[in-house]
């Protein structure tokens, strides 16, 4: 079959980004799922438009939505949370996020940040294609869901790929990426991104301050990544990074907040 499902801007599928981890990208937005045998964790649940393609993704890659055994989220911003409480009612498939996510989780729109949104497009014109593709896929019709499962590598340990929390706020309060033992890989949702949806600034950093609730502790929670020593990086936004998670960090530290 071929590495990838394909359509005019729309989602993506590229299996094995890492060892038995398949990255599924839609409007500049990447969640992952993370395969043993024919049973799936999905990390991070994109847009609503995303929703479509899922079962063919899962197809594509050997399984099916019932072998989905949990949509982990590393925060609860809507733009990864778009498909979240579909697969919890239609599938019955637990969504868990830390605790401190679950207000953002119930109302995706209300979320802290330290700048205004509106004033990007004037400063950052790069990044209006790429906004204007997450708006295509739903990125104003997200629906909340009413609770998570608490993540905890006790809720999480024995889910397919055996993820491990690594709490790494900033981003939002709650922030959590996920190291994959034995895979030499860290899902570092939005504490490190490849790509700034509000900039359309690509390289490894953190997101701007659009969408970013303190700058100051999202550079302090890359040295939990780095401490991971994952030889890949697999972000929210971007493509993945291979060259070690400590290189990563090093440029996202140097790139500063936005």
């Amino acid at each position: 079959m071929p590495s990838a499902i394909r359509r005019h801007l729309g989602p993506v599928l590229t299996r094995n980004v890492a060892p038995g981890v398949h990255r599924l990208e839609h409007a500049h937005v990447n969640c992952y799922f993370l395969v043993e045998g024919d049973a799936v964790t999905v990390v991070d649940a994109a847009f609503p438009a995303t929703w479509k393609v899922l079962p063919r993704a899962l197809e594509a890659i050997g399984s099916s939505p019932e072998k989905v055994r949990a949509l982990v989220l590393t925060h609860a911003h809507f733009d990864h949370l778009g498909f979240a409480r579909r697969i919890a009612e239609e599938w019955d498939v637990p969504v868990i996020g830390h605790q401190a996510e679950e207000y953002i989780a119930q109302h995706p729109y209300r979320y802290a940040h330290e700048n205004s949104p509106a004033l990007y497009p004037v400063r950052h014109p790069a990044g209006v294609p790429i906004l204007a593709r997450m708006t295509a896929a739903g990125a104003f019709t997200v629906r909340g869901v009413d609770s998570l499962t608490p993540l905890t590598d006790e809720a999480i340990g024995d889910l397919p790929g055996s993820p491990r929390m690594v709490f790494t706020p900033g981003h939002t309060f709650g922030h959590c990426a996920l190291r994959l033992p034995g895979r030499g890989a860290v899902l570092s949702g939005d504490a490190l991104v490849t790509l700034d949806p509000y900039t359309g600034k690509r390289g490894p950093q953190i997101v701007s301050g659009a969408a970013t609730a303190d700058s100051e502790m999202a550079l302090e929670s890359l040295d939990a990544l780095a401490a991971t020593e994952a030889q890949i990086v697999l972000p929210g936004h971007g493509e993945p990074w291979k060259d070690g998670v400590a290189a990563a960090v090093d440029e996202a530290k140097a790139a500063g907040p936005s």
